[in-house]
């Protein structure tokens, strides 16, 4: 693996059922940041989401399906394989995972809850050990009737659970048990109704999180306690501008690592927004919005060096690099990786 760029591979997500190649691995060049496919797999339906594991050398997916499932995988290879058995996750299409404690938390969307599932020594997953089922709705009917449960995240402590709910308008913040994997309701964080909250992202001083709405292109600025688990909405900022033509429908929210700068891309609007972040990290402000390069922006990820943002288009097919102009933080398109119904990208 090539460390010089502190990436060496990606992996790439995408919906099996629409045409995509399910996990796709593909290296990183150090310089360029270009992507070239190694190998893929599409023994798991509909990976939409992935979370490399410690050490590079497995990868979880899950299995946005209506019952759902969860994998790992081994990818000591450029050919991943499974690792294990493919586990029902006991909730239907998650569409979001992450590590915590010992184990595999998974956001499940339809059935608007959340699992725990454990992960053994070698990496393999266990039987579901916990389900929380989340409660509530909504003001827009037709995306509000229950919870859906869309991303599921520890925080930077590594005390707490949240999980973003779109149905509800809310975070939950939750303890899990490293011993039993039982996930156990803490506070739960309202936010402005109608918005549909889907992804947050911490500062890298840990005290603030940003959420990013879907229902409404805006992102909600909350102040963080990890010392006792509460978030707390302090402002709210738009991720378009005002003469924005049409709906668009906000997917993925970033942060840089010298907390300098915000992205966020945007489906129908297909672009990626430039916030600048004050020196409090409470007042975001738009700075302008570029091309995603391509069509639906399912997701954004930001390698680890800082110095390149990574779109995954979905309705076009393809995965689009960009360069991070350091001074201003407005992304310049450098390349594209065909990438049929990608869903993410993420890095090991």
């Amino acid at each position: 693996m090539d460390s010089s760029n502190g990436a060496g591979r990606a992996f790439i997500g995408s919906f099996t059922s629409a045409g995509g190649r399910g996990v796709t691995v593909a290296a990183v060049d150090p310089l360029t940041g270009a992507l070239t496919v190694l190998g893929a797999t599409d023994a798991v339906a509909d990976p939409s989401y992935l979370a490399p594991g410690p050490g590079g050398t497995v990868l979880y997916a899950v299995s946005e399906t209506g019952p759902g499932a969860a994998a790992a995988l081994d990818v000591t290879t450029d050919e991943p394989r499974t690792l294990g058995e493919i586990r029902p996750v006991d909730g239907d299409g998650p569409t979001h995972l992450a590590l915590a404690a010992g184990h595999l938390v998974t956001a499940n969307y339809t059935s608007g809850s959340v699992s725990v599932l454990p992960v053994a020594g070698d990496g393999t997953l266990g039987p579901v050990a916990s389900v929380l089922a989340h409660e509530g709705s909504g003001p827009v009917t037709d995306r509000q009737e229950g919870p859906h449960a869309h991303q599921v995240l520890p925080d930077p402590s590594g005390t707490w659970v949240l999980s973003v709910d779109l149905g509800t308008d809310s975070v939950r913040v939750c303890a899990l048990d490293p011993a039993t994997g039982e996930l156990r309701p803490h506070g739960e964080t309202a936010l402005r109704p109608g918005t549909g909250p889907r992804h947050l992202a911490f500062h890298p001083s840990g005290r603030h999180a940003y959420v990013l709405n879907e229902l409404e292109p805006t992102v909600t600025v909350c102040r963080w306690d990890a010392i006792g688990g509460f978030l707390e909405p302090v402002g709210e900022t738009p991720v378009l501008p005002g003469d924005a033509i049409g709906p668009s429908y906000p997917s993925e929210v970033v942060v840089a690592p010298d907390g300098r700068f915000l992205w966020a891309a945007n489906r129908g609007h297909d672009s990626i927004s430039v916030l600048a972040l004050d020196a409090t990290g409470e007042h975001p402000s738009l700075v302008t919005t570029v091309d995603c390069g391509g069509h639906w922006p399912r997701d954004l990820a930001l390698d680890p060096t800082g110095r390149r943002l990574y779109a995954a288009n979905e309705r076009s097919g393809n995965v689009a690099w960009f360069a991070v102009d350091p001074e201003t933080g407005v992304p310049h398109h450098e390349g594209t990786l065909d990438a049929p119904a990608a869903s993410c990208v993420v890095f090991g």
